[in-house]
């Protein structure tokens, strides 16, 4: 999976064109003690994922890239008729013990990120932030037309988010080392996917390294 060189990214990541998305990196997703924890799911490259993603916030800050922080936050109102037959047809009979991202909870909180006061934060009930939400005018207003993605988890919500920024005609950059799934394989294959159809490979670093000096002009 080639990336692009370090040097474009300083042109193509300008941050008076570029945003950075943290998708959902919450106590559910990111802690063995949130509720997918508990299922049992395997957690062990989500820790590597929020460094990384913390680097690329910390980067983006100092460049003044608008670091936008992306949550889902669902109550059993959003649970939709969709996903309840879902789980019905693959045998489970769906109740508030599905509910992931709860509002009010500590399992909708953030965890190991923070944004600080006044960054942006987009609350979704579905997995793209796109849907159901005004990012798209949020980023617009911006002047972006560029997104830098990170968070969890590749293969579901950071998925759905790249695909519906491709679709809006957004160029969309996907930190590989940014982001985690609960398997090594479900990561691969989203990754293989998503840079086959709609985003460009790169790793933290390299973002990091286009930030490195540079500064977003507003006003």
């Amino acid at each position: 999976m080639n990336a692009p060189s370090p040097q474009p990214l300083k042109t193509w990541l300008s941050p008076e064109r570029t945003a950075l998305l943290v998708i959902d990196v919450q106590t559910d997703f990111a802690s063995p003690e949130g509720k997918l924890g508990q299922w049992g799911l395997d957690f062990s490259a989500v820790p590597g994922a929020i460094a990384e993603t913390n680097g690329l916030i910390d980067a983006a800050r100092t460049a003044g890239v608008p670091v936008i922080f992306v949550a889902l936050i669902t109550s059993p109102e959003t649970d939709s008729p969709a996903w309840k037959e879902r789980m019905r047809r693959m045998g489970d009979e769906p109740d508030d013990s599905y509910g992931v991202c709860r509002a009010g909870t500590e399992g909708a909180a953030f965890h190991g990120v923070a944004p600080l006061p006044g960054e942006a934060i987009v609350e979704k009930t579905k997995y793209s932030g796109f849907y159901g939400t005004d990012l798209d005018a949020r980023l617009k207003a911006l002047g972006v037309d560029t997104l830098v993605m990170c968070g969890l988890t590749t293969e579901c919500c950071v998925d759905c988010t790249a695909r519906d920024a491709f679709h809006l005609d957004y160029h969309v950059f996907l930190p590989t080392d940014a982001c985690a799934a609960y398997g090594d394989d479900v990561h691969q294959a989203a990754l293989k996917s998503l840079v086959l159809n709609c985003v460009i490979p790169t790793r933290t670093n390299d973002v990091v390294s286009a930030w490195n000096g540079a500064k977003r002009a507003y006003g």
